[in-house]
């Protein structure tokens, strides 16, 4: 491949914590000496409404055909948001190269070798009449990887001052670099479980985990908890919402406590399971955290009381999209067919090439 430059990708974000759906135009291109660089041009979050909450949140219950049909109407959805958002901005569509869509994760179980992210890319090209590339996970697991996480391709070659990159999302996950070679792997749940909480207390989610503040530690349910097999594989490895229901929920709410020492419980948990992660690093290395738990002020003091390693918060923009932006970056890679998912963090017989183009 030669020196790209000034590619225009937009990149689109469905996390498992339904949080919203996250868009970010980004310009990338390749220096001489073989870097990538990067600007976010423009960004936004749009949240779900009730009923989008209500159909994404029941897919794995749904049958066959409703998802199918889910597929199509989702994928319909991002395109007329991509539209939506370069009328805002007022973007013209013939300077966007690509789009690259996640997808919202309906199932993910690579053990038994099958993952699906809803949202069809033959839609929002149709809407967009931009190309489109989706279905980043497949190959990998079809390969025999994890399927997941994908974003490290992107912490190797867009954030490469840090020795550590970590995510607070649905799930946090950690990537970490050694030789320019990158290792990564989910850690423990996050948002996901956050959340489910806070809405019992009439909240969408837990505001600079004030709510968890208001509790108390449970010394029990804490020892369950870090006691869960998960903790003690060793990578490539990754997490999803099964895991979490069938292992993590049963768990916190046999514990029968009020909701708010859960919450508590519950990022005193996350706490010591990141920090586990950071203090693998060498002595006060420095570690850029991004993701929307980042901005829970009461989970950070309590990694930062458990590390030895310098935690970095970045600009709100990267914070709230830098994976919005790194899969653009997935997506810009597959367009050159460049590889885009490292087997060194999926566990893949090999590194791969993943995602479908769809030409409008």
């Amino acid at each position: 491949m030669k020196n790209p430059k000034n590619i225009s990708a937009i990149g689109l974000m469905s996390g498992t914590s339904l949080d919203g759906l996250d868009i970010v135009l980004a310009q990338f291109s390749k220096s001489e000496n073989k870097d990538w660089q990067f600007q976010i041009k423009h960004s936004k979050t749009i949240s779900y409404s009730p009923k989008w909450l209500k159909k994404l949140t029941d897919a794995p219950n749904s049958t066959a055909e409703e998802i199918t049909k889910l597929n199509t109407q989702y994928g319909s959805y991002l395109g007329e948001q991509v539209n939506t958002f370069c009328n805002d901005f007022k973007i013209s569509k013939n300077s966007i190269h690509l789009i690259a869509s996640h997808g919202h994760t309906v199932f993910h179980n690579p053990k038994e070798n099958y993952t699906l992210q809803i949202g069809s890319g033959a839609n929002i090209a149709a809407e967009t009449q931009i190309k489109t590339i989706c279905d980043f996970r497949t190959t990998d697991v079809a390969l025999k990887g994890q399927g997941a996480p994908l974003v490290p391709i992107g912490d190797l070659h867009l954030f490469k001052n840090y020795a550590a990159c970590i995510n607070l999302g649905g799930f946090s996950n950690i990537s970490t670099k050694v030789n320019n070679t990158i290792t990564a792997y989910d850690i423990c749940p996050v948002n996901i479980v956050l959340n489910h909480y806070s809405n019992k207390l009439g909240h969408a989610y837990d505001n600079k985990g004030e709510l968890a503040k208001l509790g108390s530690i449970n010394q029990e349910l804490l020892t369950k908890l870090n006691e869960l097999p998960y903790y003690k594989l060793q990578a490539p490895k990754s997490l999803g919402r099964e895991w979490v229901e069938n292992n993590f929920l049963p768990i916190s709410d046999k514990a029968n406590l009020q909701t708010k020492d859960i919450l508590n419980t519950l990022t005193h948990h996350m706490a010591t399971q990141i920090a586990n992660q950071l203090n693998t690093l060498p002595n006060k290395a420095t570690s850029l955290f991004t993701g929307g738990g980042s901005f829970n002020t009461f989970l950070i003091e309590q990694i930062k009381q458990r590390t030895h390693c310098e935690i970095k918060i970045p600009s709100n923009t990267i914070i709230n999209y830098k994976e919005a932006l790194i899969f653009a970056f997935l997506g810009v890679l597959r367009n050159y067919e460049q590889i885009n998912t490292l087997n060194s963090v999926t566990g893949a017989t090999k590194n791969n090439i993943g995602g479908c183009i769809y030409l409008p």
